[in-house]
């Protein structure tokens, strides 16, 4: 099996790198640390042990890439706009494209660009950032959730090639759960992540200072429970006392500053459209509103614009 890295960040390069070191043949798109990575290689301090890819497959064009049974593209959504210059290149017709990515609807977009190909969401619970040229630091949890899209957004099961990506997952060291129904998955992980990602950005707060301060835990507890109705009234409810499991979990998080306060700190755009804007427009398509999510969504609008006119 060849396997593609796409976007060799804090999410591909960590997930790429233990399926590189589990000896999977294993090729990694790279931009701006290119030069670094192809003479020093990756480098990856865990919690779970320290370890260093001195040599490894980069590349600075999908062109030269060889074709790849698997693709992991572990860019953000905002960056999607690449991957119809990219994907071409890099997987068989019959492929399997594992979206490592966050929001709701990405998956849709990018059934387009290889129809041929499988598509497989990745779910990532993972506190891990990228620090340096060709170096990511892992911080905590790192279990991937992995279901399979469907064109009509229904539940797709656990297909073969479901277990395939599983097993090549496990064999590397990665904890996976397998989900039936991809969107029912999505709307899950929106729980958490439009809970905290723009309300860190908002507050310019950590997560372990969100969870010390009872109004911040309050604003939260709303949010999570506006995604809660809004996956609900779009026909996929969640199970009862979700939103426990996820604040007890973040609770005992170390202190982290999630992706999009990174991407905010850096300059980078935020990815609202696939983290707010899309379910907030399916919640009130199908007559719900969530005000919380909007006030949080328009001020991470604003704050987006601002940031970037000024960088």
């Amino acid at each position: 099996m060849k396997v593609a890295v796409i976007g060799t960040g804090a999410v591909g390069g960590y997930y790429g790198g233990l399926i590189c070191r589990s000896g999977v043949e294993t090729h990694f798109l790279l931009h701006s640390d290119f030069d670094h990575v192809k003479e020093h290689g990756l480098v990856i301090d865990s919690k779970d042990g320290d370890f260093t890819l001195p040599e490894v497959n980069a590349y600075d064009r999908p062109e030269d890439m060889p074709e790849c049974d698997v693709v992991l593209v572990g860019l953000k959504a905002t960056a999607n706009h690449v991957l119809p210059d990219i994907l071409p290149h890099v997987i068989r017709d019959d492929g399997i494209i594992v979206l490592l990515q966050n929001g709701i609807g990405v998956e849709d977009r990018i059934h387009g660009i290889v129809p041929g190909a499988t598509i497989i969401g990745g779910l990532c619970f993972l506190c891990s950032n990228k620090i340096g040229p060709g170096y990511i630091r892992h911080l905590d949890f790192g279990a991937v959730r992995l279901a399979q899209h469907r064109n009509d957004n229904t539940a797709a099961g656990i297909t073969s090639k479901l277990e395939t990506i599983a097993q090549m997952f496990e064999q590397a060291g990665i904890s996976v759960m397998l989900a039936e129904h991809l969107v029912v998955a999505r709307w899950q992980k929106l729980v958490w992540n439009m809970a905290y990602n723009g309300t860190c950005v908002v507050l310019a707060a950590t997560t372990d200072q969100l969870m010390a301060d009872v109004s911040a835990v309050a604003l939260v507890r709303g949010i999570m429970e506006e995604v809660v109705e809004g996956a609900r009234v779009c026909g996929y409810p969640l199970e009862e006392g979700f939103i426990d499991v996820m604040l007890e979990a973040t609770k005992k998080m170390v202190a982290y500053s999630p992706s999009m306060k990174l991407d905010f700190e850096a300059g980078r755009p935020l990815e609202v459209e696939e983290i707010y804007r899309t379910p907030i427009a399916m919640a009130r398509n199908a007559g719900f509103y969530m005000v919380r999510a909007e006030a949080v969504a328009m001020q991470l609008e604003f704050l987006d614009r601002r940031n970037r006119s000024s960088a």
